[in-house]
């Protein structure tokens, strides 16, 4: 081999070399299996490497880096990049976006849902309280308001829930306990272990949940406009990683945020239209809430959970009150200019 040859041979391998150090690659923590829930991280990470052509990829990964109820924990130690995880699951880890999780906020849909939790996770108290993790918040995983399904008898009284055992976390599981029933915090993994084994009568979830964890099959009813609230659930990155990324790296992840959540609500909005021939397909009951049932509910569990919470946060130190009002004024904004 001439010294030439072996010049070329050697400034090949170095550019091979720092082609592949340049490349990114990103572990992505997530549960369950592929659903509408997690669509949106599923189009990230397709936009992320098609806009930087295969040079910035995502290894999403269904359990197999953290158990879902420590993923939070996982990016505060970079055991992994990017993670989803609940509000309802470590309430103590994450106190403001709590607030996104009190029953009876009066959210309306899932555009409405994006406006309320982006809102709230830009404010300076949750970027302070999520760096503690070492997460920086990207965007939410939006749900429609939680309903519940039930084996036996339908319970469409306030006084049927006393004593009902009902798979249901953070504020909805306040809202539940309010008007007498009993509240477990299995995860959604778990709940239709839970309900085939009877722990729990009943099980509150978002339709995709229902669907994707098995807890429709075993339903003979669901409440169609009990709507107490859903759960919030973030997708955040580690700071260190995201800091990491060079300048174009960070244009293609941030501006794919958007078009990533557009994608995942047009998936839901198509899941939501076949909602209710799953349950005819099912033989699952529609159960109906009266509004005076409902006005009770929200009474008892609307109002009083909702000043608690305030009081609680502010003696925490946390600026409650202007977390809360924020949620309302960025409704009132949204809908202004929808």
């Amino acid at each position: 081999m001439t010294s030439m040859t072996a010049k070329l041979l050697t400034t090949a391998i170095a550019v091979t070399f720092a082609g592949e150090a340049l490349a990114t690659e990103w572990n992505v923590s997530v549960w369950g299996s592929r659903r509408a829930f997690t669509e949106h991280v599923h189009k990230l990470a397709e936009l992320v490497e098609e806009k930087s052509d295969g040079d910035f990829t995502m290894n999403i990964s269904y359990g197999g880096l953290s158990n879902n109820t420590e993923n939070l924990d996982g990016i505060s130690i970079g055991a992994f990049e990017m993670a989803q995880f609940c509000a309802g699951y470590h309430p103590d880890k994450n106190r403001a976006i709590t607030v996104l999780e009190l029953p009876f906020l009066g959210v309306s849909n899932l555009e409405e849902e994006v406006a309320v939790s982006h809102a709230i996770y830009d404010h300076p108290a949750v970027a302070d309280e999520m760096a503690q993790w070492n997460a920086k918040m990207v965007m939410t995983s939006p749900m429609p308001q939680y309903n519940i399904v039930g084996t036996g008898e339908p319970r469409d009284e306030l006084s049927e829930f006393d004593g009902m055992r009902v798979r249901a976390t953070g504020g909805l599981g306040e809202a539940f306990s309010a008007v007498g029933a009993v509240p477990t915090s299995v995860t959604s993994s778990e709940a239709y272990q839970a309900m085939e084994s009877g722990v729990v009568d009943t099980v509150a979830f978002a339709q995709h949940a229902h669907l994707s964890f098995g807890t429709i099959n075993r339903a003979d009813w669901w409440t169609a406009n009990l709507n107490p609230g859903t759960v919030n659930c973030p997708i955040v990155v580690n700071i260190d990683a995201y800091e990491m990324l060079s300048d174009e790296e960070k244009a293609i992840f941030d501006e794919s945020v958007d078009e990533a959540i557009d994608h995942y609500l047009e998936n839901y909005g198509e899941l939501l239209q076949r909602w209710d021939e799953v349950l005819e397909e099912k033989g699952v009951e529609k159960v109906t809430i009266s509004d005076e049932q409902l006005a009770e509910f929200k009474k008892v569990a609307g109002d009083p959970i909702h000043q608690a919470w305030i009081e609680e946060m502010s003696a925490q130190g946390l600026p409650a009150q202007e977390l809360y009002d924020l949620v309302f004024t960025t409704l009132e904004e949204h809908r202004a200019n929808n």
